[in-house]
């Protein structure tokens, strides 16, 4: 299904709550370019680390940020494959050692301003749908659908914990889970863009949902808001 009215999509979320799941399947199905923006903060991380770059230089931090090149391959099932410089990063992004550092680059206000230049520009094309923690709220405020997903603690370390198991690295539920409260912590309380609802945003419970429970019910305010959206255009005529 392709709605042919081009809009952009904002999911944030916690870590662990689905929404990069969900924004990839969403998009597959509305015929929209997924944007995973927590990819390009985990690329500054990763090459600050491989580079030896000091996690507190936020002007170096920035001017990598700035002109970092994250190539993104989207694979037939909708899931990507990120390259740096030509070379394949995607399970380095989302090892254990990332983990443990992005927040620390996400949360300088100087990363966060040049990372969002770059979302906003793709974002002028709509037809989007990006996946963060500040897309509702910084990033695209003004988008046309915007969706809070959240689950409970137990049900998130538990997603995480299988999504690096699938990916090879085998971290205990005890860690993973101090990993997560300890980005709750740093994502809720960062002076720039904390973690939060938009005002108009719909949030939604994962708790108990499935991942296709979760892409049906943001799908289904795409169609409502496309539909709305042309009703609107009708009337005006």
């Amino acid at each position: 299904m392709q709605i042919m009215l081009k809009m952009q999509v904002a999911i944030d979320g916690p870590a662990g709550s689905g929404k990069s799941t969900a924004a990839r399947q969403v998009a597959k199905q509305l015929g929209y370019l997924y944007i995973d923006t927590g990819a390009l903060y985990r690329a500054v991380a990763l090459v600050a680390v491989r580079q030896g770059v000091d996690l507190n230089d936020s002007a170096t931090l920035a001017n990598l940020a700035k002109s970092i090149d994250l190539e993104v391959r989207m694979q037939p099932d909708g899931s990507p494959v990120y390259f740096i410089a030509g070379k394949e990063v995607t399970d380095a992004l989302r090892s254990p050692e990332i983990n443990d550092r992005v927040s620390q680059v996400a949360k300088l206000a100087a990363v966060r301003e040049r990372v969002t230049e770059k979302l906003q520009a793709l974002g002028d094309e709509k037809g989007i749908v990006m996946d963060g923690r500040d897309i509702g709220t910084v990033v695209l405020p003004s988008a046309d659908i915007k969706v809070f997903l959240t689950a409970d603690l137990a049900t998130r370390v538990q997603r995480r914990q299988q999504e690096l198991s699938n990916r090879g690295f085998f971290v205990s539920a005890a860690r993973v889970e101090e990993e997560v409260r300890q980005r709750d912590r740093e994502d809720a309380n960062r002076q720039v863009a904390p973690l939060k609802p938009a005002p108009d945003a719909c949030v939604v419970d994962t708790t108990n949902l499935n991942p296709e429970e979760v892409v049906s019910t943001i799908v289904e305010l795409a169609k409502q808001r496309a539909q709305n959206r042309t009703s609107q255009g009708r009337n005006s005529r």
